[in-house]
């Protein structure tokens, strides 16, 4: 994956979201590629190339170095790998995922 696919946010508007908005805008990626799987080839591919994007962006973020948050957004992108894979690893699926997920949705829709 060598494509931007987050134009604005590889532009740095990324880095100005809060850490729900961060993980509630990488769970909507999550939620999408729960939607194709199985169904949809390309689009499940396409939301998966969008989630690691965005997981690869929010581990990027300056402010989560210090913070135990960087280790619990590395450990949710593993899970997310495994989900894809078919949860061979540590039996993870899309539905576990985007339940993890989705309180950060509710919670940066809570802040706007």
């Amino acid at each position: 994956m060598n494509t931007i696919l987050h134009k604005n946010a590889v532009a740095g508007k990324w880095f100005t979201l809060s850490a729900a908005e961060q993980m509630g805008n990488i769970g909507s990626e999550v939620e999408r590629a729960e939607k194709w799987q199985g169904k949809d080839a390309q689009s499940f591919q396409s939301a998966t190339d969008r989630a690691l994007e965005l997981f690869d962006l929010t581990l990027a973020d300056p402010r989560w170095r210090r913070q135990a948050r960087l280790r619990e957004i590395a450990l949710a992108r593993e899970l997310f790998c495994d989900a894809v894979a078919g949860g061979k690893e540590y039996g993870a699926s899309l539905k576990d995922m985007d339940n993890y997920f989705l309180p950060f949705a509710l919670a940066a829709r809570k802040d706007v």
